[in-house]
């Protein structure tokens, strides 16, 4: 498979998919973002403009790259405005039947014969996802990190239908084009860093859980006692509880560890809308947003 990749879509323009997308658009790619309708698009691309200019004010970006990114975006509400593009990144919500559902319809729109469609899921099978589509050959996972435009790793996920073409052509892209590290990873639940961070966080969430100790020290423990940069909790409250619990129930699906089973407080907390950072309140208080 040969073909630069110079088109790209971003189906989902939530935290993830405006990182993806900000991150393409300042690496001088013509990008469009689908979201489900107009006023998401809108939401969509404030999202992205507010990115823009808090990289700016922190002088990692100059004023005039920024206007240049955000003139390279389209954001729409219409699937099929991604007929043309080289390569579709699906960023939607961690729910299998949603993703599914987006590749099957992006396998009947993308026209362009060499189209990678690759999947930003944290946890699901890229198998599945490729499965739903006549072209599973060239399905790959492309999992970049939170914030997308700060975090320097990306795991490039292959299914046993995925050809080494495609994995190759995307792992370049992401390296060559983004300025990503590249790491690569089999189709397996949670992939590298999940598979190794969840249960972290899960133990972390189990002795906030038990009284053993408060959230507050839990984090200060980490940080202060093993150099983390942010303690567990802060780490859970910023990936979003909901996800933390997605990501967990799709590695106890897969392996049967008790590890990587939810804690019955994360899942009242993920019940209450206690979400972490995005809904101003999870183990800490944080301003919304």
């Amino acid at each position: 498979m040969s073909g630069e990749i110079r088109r790209v879509g971003v189906v989902g323009g939530g935290q993830m998919g405006a990182g993806i997308a900000e991150v393409c658009a300042r690496a001088g790619l013509d990008t469009v973002v689908c979201e489900v309708d107009a006023v998401a698009a809108r939401a969509a691309r404030e999202r992205v403009a507010a990115s823009l200019d808090r990289a700016v004010g922190r002088g990692r970006l100059e004023r005039a790259a920024a206007r240049g990114a955000l003139d390279r975006l389209v954001f729409t509400g219409d699937l099929d405005d991604l007929a043309d593009r080289h390569l579709v990144v699906e960023a939607v919500v961690e729910n299998a039947e949603a993703k599914t559902e987006v590749f099957a319809a992006l396998d009947k729109i993308v026209r362009e014969p060499s189209a990678v469609l690759a999947t930003n899921t944290s946890s699901l099978p890229v198998m599945r996802l490729g499965m739903a589509t006549g072209r599973a050959d060239r399905v790959v996972g492309l999992h970049f990190f939170n914030p997308v435009p700060v975090l320097p790793l990306v795991e490039v996920v292959t299914s046993l239908h995925t050809s080494a073409a495609t994995a190759a052509r995307v792992a370049d892209f992401a390296s060559r084009v983004l300025g990503k590290t590249v790491i690569r990873s089999r189709d397996r639940a949670g992939f590298v860093v999940n598979a190794l961070l969840i249960p972290y966080l899960l133990s972390a969430i189990r002795m906030a859980e038990s009284g053993f100790a408060t959230a507050a020290d839990i984090d200060t423990g980490m940080e202060l006692g093993c150099a983390h940069p942010m303690g567990p909790l802060r780490l859970a409250d910023l990936i979003g509880l909901d996800t933390v619990a997605s990501i967990a129930d799709s590695l106890y699906e897969e392996f049967r560890e008790p590890l990587y089973a939810p804690p019955p407080l994360l899942r009242r907390m993920v019940q209450a809308g206690l979400l972490g950072r995005k809904t101003g309140r999870g183990f800490h208080v944080h301003e919304r947003g």
